[in-house]
């Protein structure tokens, strides 16, 4: 019997984790972070699913935190096992896991600190040092090469086109001596995307899917078209005499908007002006993006073939590592972009940036990646009057400008030219990380094109397949 148990990202969107039982083993799919409200997203984050001390193998569709970042967690509890991920994911998590316990480190120092009059205290998440435990586990697959991950269950990776080295996994197994296929999307993202691959199209046909459906209640913007509307944000607010600050991903996001600004630099269509990406992990993942041309797609290809350089060019991009470079950035009077890290705003760098920034209405904040419910980035989005940043309140007089077509997520006409082929011969799909409406036009969406047979799991449901 096989059976599939939902843990995180269901009717949510992050915490991602799901797990595969098959003749008594079981196989996880992401081990991410749950991201949100503090207290409740620590409370969350501290319990694995108890289903997890059996977990006799891992496989991850990408780095981001929100899919990785409990793997330290996992290991500190015991787990030995087998992680599977492609080579670019590999490099990814050797710097975004120990990134993440800094921030865990650093955000219970700064609340023992608060509390210090009460006596209470709390322990980070996961150290640095449980982070790099995680390291000797991380095995990398090529996509496309089929791997036994399991006794009888073989995986394999296939280009998902959302961040460097993201992938969707294809578990194959036999249920009553018939083959059987599970299409796990991972997080999908879109085509004709700056720097990646697109997805797999068409991605092989399955007997069950299970999906992300962030992005599936609305349309995107065209992505060239945010190209234009970024040069014509940066020039405005260059003429009022102030800054763009962009929280952004340090993967994926920050090198799309560099590769973006490059472009428009190197074509003289935006006169240069000093742009700082003030994230240690960003300069890392970048470092990483230049050891893995073969994730980039033709374009990409060519234009580094042509420069040498694909996002590091220091005539146009300054990368900010050390923390007294970072502080000066807020006493510069001149114009400038800054891109900072965490992409919803709920630490690092990004904070002190937008503190110093958002009451200054010559500034423009430029969002230009998903935010989830219940984080600063979104009640930035939302244009909240006041914002709160390290327990102090602020006035939000600076513009705010939303640029989703540079999202790395599908939309729905994505979703739906990707999934049209496969959908009609779908015994059943199972949707995940979304929330609100999102998992319900994904339902609608797959309906449509002939998959009568879709669920929006619960946390901690157990389903069985076939």
């Amino acid at each position: 019997m096989a059976e599939m148990i939902f843990s995180g990202a269901a009717r949510r969107t992050t915490g991602s984790l799901h797990l595969f039982r098959h003749q008594g083993k079981t196989l996880c799919l992401e081990c991410g972070l749950f991201q949100g409200r503090r207290e409740e997203a620590r409370q969350l984050n501290l319990h694995l699913p108890p289903e997890a001390r059996d977990i006799d193998a891992v496989v991850v569709s990408h780095a981001h935190i929100d899919h990785t970042g409990r793997l330290p967690l996992l290991v500190k509890a015991g787990y030995r096992g087998p992680i599977y991920c492609t080579p670019a994911t590999l490099d990814l998590c050797r710097i975004m896991l120990p990134d993440s316990a800094h921030i865990q480190e650093e955000d219970a120092d700064f609340w023992n600190r608060k509390r210090a009059q009460n006596g209470d205290r709390i322990e980070p998440l996961y150290t640095a040092q449980d982070a790099r435990a995680v390291e000797p586990l991380l095995r990398p697959m090529e996509c496309g090469t089929p791997r036994e991950v399991l006794p009888g269950v073989t995986v394999t990776l296939l280009e998902a086109g959302h961040i460097l080295g993201s992938t969707m996994v294809l578990l194959e197994y036999r249920q009553n001596a018939q083959p059987r296929r599970l299409l796990f999307s991972g997080d999908v993202g879109r085509f004709d995307q700056p720097i990646l691959r697109d997805p797999v199209e068409p991605p092989p046909q399955a007997d069950y899917l299970l999906t992300e459906c962030t992005y599936a209640d609305r349309r995107h913007d065209d992505i060239a078209g945010m190209q234009e509307r970024l040069c014509r944000i940066i020039q405005q607010t260059v003429q009022a005499g102030g800054k763009v600050i962009i929280p952004a991903f340090s993967v994926g996001r920050t090198q799309s908007v560099v590769y973006f600004l490059e472009q428009l630099f190197r074509q003289g269509r935006l006169k240069p002006l000093p742009v700082y990406v003030d994230s240690p992990l960003s300069a890392q993942a970048t470092e990483v993006f230049a050891r893995h041309p073969e994730c980039y797609d033709a374009q990409a290809t060519d234009f580094w073939r042509s420069q040498g350089e694909l996002l590091s060019d220091g005539r146009f991009i300054h990368y900010i590592t050390d923390v007294a470079d970072s502080k000066a950035l807020n006493g510069r009077p001149e114009s400038c972009v800054i891109l900072s890290a965490s992409g919803m705003c709920e630490s690092g760098r990004i904070l002190h940036h937008l503190k110093n920034n958002i009451e200054d209405e010559r500034n423009t904040v430029v969002v230009v990646g998903f935010m989830a419910q219940h984080t600063l980035g979104r009640r930035i989005v939302e244009r909240r009057e006041e914002l709160k940043i390290y327990g102090r309140a602020y006035r939000l007089l600076a513009k705010v400008e939303v640029l989703n077509g540079f999202s790395a997520h599908a939309d729905a006409a994505e979703f739906r030219r990707l999934y049209a082929p496969i959908a009609p011969k779908l015994r059943g799909a199972f949707v995940v990380h979304g929330e609100d409406r999102q998992p319900i036009a994904m339902q609608e969406l797959l309906d449509s094109l002939g998959c009568h047979k879709s669920q929006t799991p619960q946390a901690g449901q157990h389903v069985t397949l076939d």
